[in-house]
């Protein structure tokens, strides 16, 4: 779960791309020269701040935070100044309580437009409560390209319009790594410009598509061994959840969803993890085009815009293959991943020759040393382009 500071995506029968190329990534092109700079005992303000940028040394209990910028690029938007933070900490500054995180992105263009993405996994004391959820408040626009598997990707529609996401999951301890706990999903769409594509053929205008306001309430049963949600190395990550949309709790439709997902984490010699992701998203009802089950983004099938393929139902799977880090470096390491996805109206409508593939790999570098965290680069591959992620955190 995770906040955005590169995101490029390509298509290249449109030459759509949209970029968003941050300062943190422009601060990657400053280690070799800070690195320089130390060994010559520079005193220079930049290159102190960098110095501590990339080579933090606080200790495992003690919390950490980090603000860093980031300047993006994208056709519809022009440019976008914005901000990254990283908050890490640990219940009552304990050791052996498991590491906290709240990441944040914000940003702005000079065409009014703006966002603020907020992540958090948090931990309580001895594990007694677990706080996990995601948080989005934007006007920024989005690409449609229709329902369902067979979509083509040469004329998107771009909906421009103000968006909030709020969703959380309040999970109680019942047992040794076992959570349980409600679960709530608002989302508004309002403010809505349905832009058809030009110079190709309009699209149907989906539900919701002149604005939407759902509010969901349901349940989510958690099972959660890992002690690091920003790099895993050992250990197992399962959810079954449920939430219910209805007119009497103010949504403007009546739908239901049920998310399965399962990860691992496989240690393999001294640094490197195999790890593995399966999810299934089921919903039925009348669900608004924005909370259909969307393929790809920066989490599952890197490469593809997240909602380039969209439906009621969605089953997805990921491996990747992690150094960290390389045996010939103390911070820099490397990641081989590959994923596949479909989507269908219905359950029994999954068919296995309208399955999608991605695959790509990335580098990493690690930021914070004592509690093992890396920023990651990633390079997602799909028969429609390539796609770049610049992240704080593993993908899952």
């Amino acid at each position: 779960m995770i906040v955005n500071i590169l995101k490029r995506l390509s298509n290249k029968r449109t030459g759509l791309c949209r970029c968003r190329l941050p300062m943190a990534g422009v601060l990657l092109l400053f280690m070799l020269p800070v690195t320089v700079l130390g060994q010559a005992k520079s005193a220079s303000w930049a290159s102190r701040q960098f110095n501590k940028f990339f080579n933090d040394t606080t200790s495992s209990a003690e919390k950490s935070f980090r603000v860093y910028p980031t300047l993006g690029y994208s056709p519809e938007t022009g440019v976008e100044p914005g901000a990254s933070a990283l908050w890490l900490f640990r219940a009552r500054g304990d050791s052996t309580n498991r590491l906290s995180e709240v990441q944040t992105f914000a940003f702005f263009t000079f065409k009014a437009q703006f966002g603020l993405w907020i992540d958090n996994a948090i931990y309580g004391d001895k594990d007694k409560w677990f706080f996990l959820g995601r948080t989005r408040i934007q006007r920024f626009p989005l690409l449609y390209y229709g329902i369902g598997n067979n979509t083509s990707g040469d004329h998107p529609a771009v909906v421009d319009a103000n968006y909030i996401l709020l969703r959380q999951r309040v999970l109680r301890k019942i047992k040794p790594n076992l959570f349980l706990g409600p679960e709530v999903d608002f989302q508004h769409l309002f403010g809505v410009a349905f832009n058809q594509p030009e110079g190709g053929p309009a699209h149907t205008l989906p539900i919701g598509s002149s604005g939407t306001t759902n509010l969901g309430v349901g349940a989510a049963l958690v099972y959660d061994d890992r002690h690091n949600v920003l790099n895993v190395r050992k250990g197992w990550f399962g959810e079954i959840g449920y939430l219910g949309y209805t007119p009497s709790l103010g949504s403007d439709y009546r739908f239901s969803s049920v998310n399965v997902e399962v990860r691992a984490f496989h240690p393999i010699a001294r640094n490197n993890v195999l790890a593995w992701q399966v999810l299934g998203n089921f919903m039925q009802g009348d669900i608004p085009f924005n909370q259909l089950a969307l393929m790809g983004g920066e989490m599952m099938m890197r490469g593809y815009y997240q909602g380039r393929y969209r439906d009621k139902n969605m089953l997805a799977a990921q491996v990747e293959y992690r150094l960290l880090p390389f045996t010939f470096s103390k911070r820099l390491g490397a990641t081989l991943f590959a994923g596949t996805a479909t989507v269908a109206p219905t359950v029994s409508a999954f068919r296995l020759d309208r399955v999608q593939f991605a695959g790509g790999a990335g580098l990493r570098y690690l930021l914070f040393k004592k509690k093992d965290i890396y920023i990651r680069l990633d390079m997602g591959l799909t028969k429609e382009g390539p796609g770049f992620y610049f992240f704080t955190g593993e993908a899952f």
